[in-house]
């Protein structure tokens, strides 16, 4: 169907290549709003499993829109480039762009992979639409070489459009996001775009539109902030450690002042997952790229502060356990990097659980959805199906991921079966004067004793 300057429903048929959690959630999402959508994914079992309504992954309220789509036959899968190729008018790139092993940059393999045998296929004119998280530079170098391998040339052009879903909220932060931002070099690509993103622009979204740069800089911009956010309040956390204060009480008061805000103040065990981590690093290692490392440096600082939470969590249950966790029995609810969602990547709790067992200790892991993405990272570590169970003969309880069935565990309940009523909460999700007055030794991330 191709793109000549856009007019009302003139992209009918959109491709979405790589099905995470971005790529699948927005496949869904486009399919919902009335396009016809092919996912596409070089695994077969996800493609298969995707193409018959289940999803490898846990979020949610996606699945009920995953099957919507393919019940309307507007939602299909495919492992095939060429029929991507054939089908769509507009291409949204959603790969991975994980941290590389033993360096600080992005690996790009993924992309430049798939940019590479979707491009030499493009024999019309068609938008290609990055999503994924990239060091900047990155747009404009691929849209370069795209015009480069593409039977279709200049004809085949690229747009920069970054996601900012939060995983356990994706669904929602899709339909109603709250910008969008689009890194574009034409005025049809702007346009096209504003069709896709129609529905949400018509109820409120801000729509931005940029050069390709700035919209890769947006994405990583923000999750620095969030970074530094976040690791704010868990250095204020080891300060009102050392002064005997409330890092809780200290971060509401922070929270009301309008100049900051409340939201990504909490403090606790730290930031984790596929997003803040790697993205900060890679940020930082293309600052040195750019000759501007010093600028970042205090990005440093941030990743520093959020890797010693993990280590005084172990100090807290160390403290409570006697002063050595070998031999001790440790139950632990939680591994997945925050509620609402499966993914172990780079999460602070399921870290702690395994250094805990390498120190000796005896430790048993319960989450509601993480469980079997933990046991397939961590097999040395026992395994409960309920928070119960997990707690049975504990000598200390951790609490590290804040899945709301733990934030309303009943503390008579628990101590119930533990050995000793001993819990450290890892995310100052719980109160401290119901569980201390059901009898339990109560300690927290920056709280008094």
């Amino acid at each position: 169907m191709g793109l000549p300057p856009p007019v009302a429903g003139a992209v009918r048929r959109i491709t979405v290549l790589g099905t995470g959690y971005l790529g699948t959630v927005h496949a869904a999402w486009l399919a919902e709003t009335g396009f016809d959508v092919l996912g596409m994914d070089t695994d077969p079992a996800r493609v298969d499993a995707l193409s018959r309504g289940v999803l490898p992954f846990y979020e949610p309220g996606l699945e009920p829109l995953l099957r919507s789509g393919l019940k309307s036959g507007r939602l299909s899968f495919t492992t095939s480039y060429a029929e991507v190729a054939a089908f769509g008018d507009l291409h949204f790139i959603c790969v991975g762009t994980p941290q590389r092993a033993a360096s600080y940059r992005a690996d790009l393999s993924q992309l430049h992979s798939c940019l590479r045998a979707l491009g030499t296929l493009l024999d019309r004119p068609c938008l290609v639409v990055g999503k994924s998280t990239v060091p900047v530079g990155t747009a404009e170098a691929l849209a370069e070489r795209l015009s480069v391998i593409s039977p279709a040339g200049l004809g085949c052009e690229l747009a920069w459009n970054p996601e900012f879903l939060r995983e356990g909220r994706a669904v929602y932060d899709t339909m109603r996001p709250d910008r969008i931002v689009a890194g574009v070099t034409s005025s049809r690509a702007e346009a096209v775009l504003r069709q896709v993103y129609a529905e949400p622009i018509a109820a409120g979204t801000p729509f931005l539109a940029t050069d390709l740069p700035t919209a890769e800089l947006v994405k990583v911009a923000a999750n620095a902030f969030l970074a530094t956010k976040i690791s704010f309040i868990n250095a204020m956390a080891e300060v009102c450690e050392a002064a005997n204060a409330d890092v809780t009480k200290l971060s509401e008061a922070l929270g009301l002042d309008p100049r900051i805000g409340a939201a990504a103040l909490r403090p606790g065990l730290g930031f984790g997952g596929g997003c803040l981590p790697k993205d900060i690093r890679g940020f930082m290692a293309r600052a040195g790229e750019l000759g501007v490392d010093q600028a970042l440096s205090f990005l440093r600082e941030v990743d520093a502060i959020n890797m010693r939470r993990r280590a005084r969590m172990v100090d807290l249950a160390t403290e409570l356990a006697g002063g050595s966790l070998r031999g001790q029995t440790i139950g632990v609810l939680g591994v997945a990097f925050k509620p609402d969602s499966d993914d172990i990547r780079d999460s602070p709790a399921l870290d702690v659980a395994a250094t805990m067992h390498g120190l000796g200790a005896a430790v048993t892991v319960y989450d509601p959805a993480a469980l079997a993405n933990a046991r397939q990272a961590h097999a040395e570590l026992s395994y409960a199906g309920s928070a119960l169970e997990a707690v049975t003969n504990a000598d200390v309880t951790l609490l590290l991921t804040d899945w709301q069935e733990f934030c309303d565990a009943d503390p008579e309940e628990l101590g119930g079966v533990v050995a000793k009523r001993n819990i450290v909460d890892g995310r100052n999700a719980l109160d401290p004067d119901s569980w201390r007055d059901a009898g339990w030794t109560y300690r927290a991330l920056g709280r008094p004793y």
